[in-house]
């Protein structure tokens, strides 16, 4: 069973930056993506990005495309979400998610279908 335990959220002003970290465990095989979802009040779930466990496929939601950079470090089975420049429609409780599969565009599915494990969220609140 895949768990994943998500942490950095935090109170930033606008401009500034995060690092958010997901740690993760019990993954049996190499063709899972790891996906940052976030959610805020009063709004749908909406995925953020996607990393293949490879690193090979990348996917980024326009809404963050060059101010976030995804990454992950296998060796401590850690992915990481750096979000710089960051705004306040950036504000929402941040979510890490694993699914089989090797394309990260995966979390485009509607509902996020496919990611059965969810990690604690972590809030993001980034103020004017």
């Amino acid at each position: 069973e895949v768990q994943l335990q998500a942490s950095g959220g935090g109170l930033v002003q606008a401009g500034g930056s995060l690092r958010l970290s997901c740690e993760a465990s019990g993954f049996r095989a190499d063709d899972y993506v790891i996906g940052w979802f976030r959610q805020a009040p009063g709004k749908e779930r909406e995925g953020v990005s996607g990393i293949s466990y490879s690193g090979a496929s990348i996917y980024y939601t326009d809404a963050v495309k060059g101010r976030f950079t995804i990454s992950r470090d296998n060796s401590k089975n850690t992915f990481y979400l750096q979000m710089n420049s960051l705004k306040p429609e950036d504000t929402a409780v941040y979510y890490c998610a694993a699914a089989r599969g090797r394309s990260a565009r995966i979390i485009t599915a509607p509902r996020a279908t496919p990611f059965g494990s969810w990690g604690q969220g972590t809030q993001v609140t980034v103020s004017s």
